[in-house]
């Protein structure tokens, strides 16, 4: 096989097995994986953050997807609040991207740099166990049919999440799950599970939006979008398969400090100092 030859059968390899990452961290994590998708894209295949982002989003519908399905099957996602939060997402999440493709690169890397940042210090905060939240919370759930209740103070929590991730969804290519894990653990009583089930189902929605809006206008890179996706869904498949199994507050801790040491490369190549 010639070089030509290798470099075709190298690159889709490269997307699938890089894709593959994300979906794995997502699997593991429940929020926040999708994150890392700019980074890996910005550092492994030298794409600009405006170029990764569409193919990120594609990842993350892909593998978000994968892992609502199964979410549906085990009766765990609260389909209610994530088609209301997913449906505020999506129409704010073209605007982020509009907003994305009107700034330059080097502020973007900034900027996602300091959300890194943040998901690092909820993952460890998360990963520090905790007794049950008892108490008042704004979406309370119905013990007959263990529903969310939708009061005022419940709908304002949940649009604000929901237009929140959305906006950072189509600036920076990430699913959300980083915001709507942590809102729904704070202002809801579901479960640990279910959180992620609909954190998954909120992430497919939203990106889904993104990953439209960059078809329509002509962005996505189709031949890395598609074995990058792939990758991930066959990865967040495989990952949940596992999870179960493995030391939740020890992958937290590692995927935190990942998150960290990322971030710090992304500064780095902000300021002119790693090409990357």
């Amino acid at each position: 096989m010639g070089a030509m030859g290798l470099s075709v059968l190298y690159a889709p390899l490269l997307c699938l097995c890089l894709g593959a990452c994300i979906g794995w961290v997502l699997a593991l994590t429940g929020a926040g994986g999708g994150a890392l998708s700019i980074p890996i894209l910005v550092f492994g295949l030298h794409l600009s953050v405006q170029q990764a982002a569409p193919v990120g989003l594609a990842a993350i519908f892909v593998a978000s997807l994968a892992g609502t399905v199964l979410g549906l099957r085990q009766r765990l996602v609260g389909y209610r609040a994530a088609a209301f939060m997913g449906a505020i997402g999506m129409l704010a999440a073209p605007f982020g991207m509009i907003l994305a493709n009107n700034l330059p690169n080097r502020p973007l890397l900034v900027v996602f740099a300091c959300v890194l940042c943040g998901i690092a210090l909820r993952t460890m905060q998360r990963a520090v166990p905790r007794a049950p939240m008892v108490g008042d919370a704004p979406c309370v759930v119905n013990p007959l049919d263990q529903r969310l209740t939708f009061n005022r103070p419940c709908v304002c929590v949940l649009a604000g999440t929901g237009l929140l991730s959305g906006l950072l969804s189509g600036l920076l290519g990430v699913g959300g799950g980083f915001v709507t894990v942590p809102a729904l653990s704070a202002y809801t009583h579901l479960t640990v599970h279910s959180i992620h089930a609909t954190s998954l189902a909120i992430m497919m929605l939203i990106s889904l939006s993104g990953v439209v809006s960059a078809v329509w206008h002509h962005t996505m890179v189709w031949d890395i979008a598609l074995p990058f996706a792939g990758g991930a869904a066959l990865a967040m498949l495989a990952g949940k398969r596992v999870v179960d199994k493995m030391d939740a507050a020890r992958l937290k801790h590692a995927f935190a400090w990942l998150c960290v040491g990322v971030a710090l490369l992304m500064l780095l190549r902000a300021a002119g100092l790693f090409a990357g």
